[in-house]
């Protein structure tokens, strides 16, 4: 595997079967799901998760890299960063994250989003990353910008909710904006 980023704070690391109870935790939660077509999570599926990030893992290609977001003071899994390369032949990748309740409002999602486009264009070489939020989600929307990503526009009613469908902010960074930002 290529050299994972860390911060002062955390690192990532591959997932273990065990880490699912510590992303049950967070993925229990109705505030974590809110604007996803999944949750809250039973422990089963939360375990079902692990295991298909473990077998994901293991394909080759690999085209789904999920890492644990581990804090360094404990050892605890506080979140999990995601980067998909979506399309090979053009570069192009999105990235998600999804970080515990009990350290939302403590740059630790910036930092995990700042880390997944470093890894993705360091170590992926990918040329474009995106990624999609809800537009009712201020948090995710103010994360996006803090690390430079640009919204391109508005994707209409192109994800089922269980309320209904919802619509998705696009954003996107390309790889010289990333290097004029982040001086890589």
């Amino acid at each position: 595997m290529n050299r994972k980023p860390e911060s002062e704070r955390f690192y990532f690391r591959e997932f273990l079967e065990s880490d699912w109870t510590d992303i049950h935790e967070y993925a229990s939660q109705a505030a974590v799901s809110q604007y996803q077509p999944w949750g809250p999570n039973l422990p089963q599926e939360s375990q079902v998760y692990v295991n298909d990030v473990l077998t994901d893992a293991k394909k080759n290609p690999r085209t789904r890299f999920v890492f644990a977001v581990v804090l360094k003071e404990t050892g605890k899994v506080i979140g999990a960063g995601e980067i998909n390369v979506r399309d090979a032949a053009n570069k192009g990748g999105e990235i998600g994250y999804i970080i515990n309740p009990a350290f939302w409002g403590q740059g630790f999602a910036t930092e995990t989003a700042k880390l997944l486009l470093q890894y993705g264009f360091s170590e992926l070489n990918l040329h474009r990353i995106y990624a999609k939020c809800d537009p009712r989600n201020t948090a995710s929307r103010t994360v996006l910008e803090k690390i430079g990503m640009l919204k391109e526009g508005m994707m209409r009613e192109n994800l089922l909710l269980k309320e209904g469908w919802r619509d998705s902010l696009l954003y996107a960074l390309l790889e010289q904006e990333w290097r004029e930002i982040f001086n890589e």
